[in-house]
């Protein structure tokens, strides 16, 4: 049975005020060459580039203070072309700030639009964590409603269209644990990875992945759907040289966070994956660890969630049709 369409957006995101254009300062700032103590913008206004940029500074998308934004490259470049990447240094970091005081809510971006970029380096969307192993989130996972608190904590309703992202070593495109509903729409994954193309990381859910060409060279497969639910990924093109295409299953006690959403109500259909290799792994596995890690075991101690059971439990998932070639 394909999964119920995904539900009305909140009423704040149907009505996100429009974020209003960067002053020419902004600008000037970013087209500059960075320095030791300025290499990075962080953007709280709608920005649009020409063509010719070349922008050679990290752009830091943080807050609500940001919702509402668009940069628009109209075909320029963010990043350096042939320089490998380290982790911490994203080209776009779009990111929710954490609370100062106890009670307070996590102060998150909502309806940001990306376009027509040539990224060169990798995006990484999150909130409580950059990743499953962040002690904020770990601690949050140690108690039930974790799902829920993650996902109000993490950045939701980010577009990104007409944009190409060329990896140089970390994942080219990463939604941290909790990002919701960010559509990949008509866009272009290339480049090296030393993991995957595109990581969906635990407590996710409501993403699109659509009629995009995934091409990163990548050392495992090139979607990894970790504990993330109800995403659509259809209609793209995914060029494989051995590695797999599109796993699903949860990751389990690494780093001592409690994974409680099982990756369940994907639908993966209508993608064209092309394999190479004398031995092409399969394109698409549900259910691809079922606890087989070392890792298992270091979330002990709590009676849910993968704490209590390893396995993968991916259920609803809508998998067919796709063409392998």
């Amino acid at each position: 049975m394909i999964p119920a369409p995904f539900p009305p957006e909140p009423p704040a995101l149907v009505r996100a005020a429009t974020a209003a254009p960067c002053d020419a300062a902004v600008l000037a700032r970013l087209r500059a060459p960075p320095t030791v103590d300025d290499d990075a913008v962080s953007l709280t206004c709608s920005l649009r580039l020409s063509p010719g940029d070349r922008i050679l500074k990290r752009i830091e998308i943080e807050g609500g203070r940001a919702s509402g934004l668009t940069l628009d490259c109209a075909g320029a470049t963010l990043g350096r072309p042939d320089v490998p990447a380290h982790l911490g240094a994203y080209t776009i970091a779009i990111r929710s700030k954490a609370p100062t005081r106890p009670g307070e809510a996590w102060d998150r971006p909502s309806d940001i639009r990306i376009r027509d970029c040539t990224v060169f380096g990798h995006v990484r969307i999150w909130g409580m964590g950059e990743n499953g192993q962040g002690p904020l989130l770990r601690d949050s996972s140690h108690s039930l409603g974790h799902t829920e608190r993650a996902q109000a904590a993490a950045p939701t309703g980010v577009t990104i269209t007409g944009t190409t992202i060329v990896a140089a070593g970390p994942i080219p495109l990463y939604l941290g644990p909790g990002v919701t509903r960010v559509t990949l729409q008509g866009s272009r994954l290339a480049g090296r990875s030393v993991s995957t193309a595109l990581y969906l990381d635990a407590e996710s859910a409501e993403n699109r992945i659509e009629d995009n060409d995934i091409e990163t060279e990548t050392a495992r497969e090139a979607v990894a759907v970790d504990g993330s639910a109800r995403n659509r990924i259809t209609g793209n093109r995914f060029v494989l040289r051995g590695q797999g295409g599109v796993r699903l299953y949860r990751n389990c006690g690494e780093g001592g966070t409690v994974r409680h959403q099982t990756p369940s109500d994907n639908v993966v259909t209508g993608n064209r994956f092309r394999t190479g290799g004398f031995f092409p792994a399969a394109a698409i596995v549900v259910n691809s660890r079922n606890g087989w890690r070392l890792t298992c075991g270091e979330d002990a101690g709590y009676p849910f969630g993968s704490s209590i059971d390893n396995g993968d439990h991916g259920t609803g998932n809508v998998v067919a049709p796709n063409t392998v070639e």
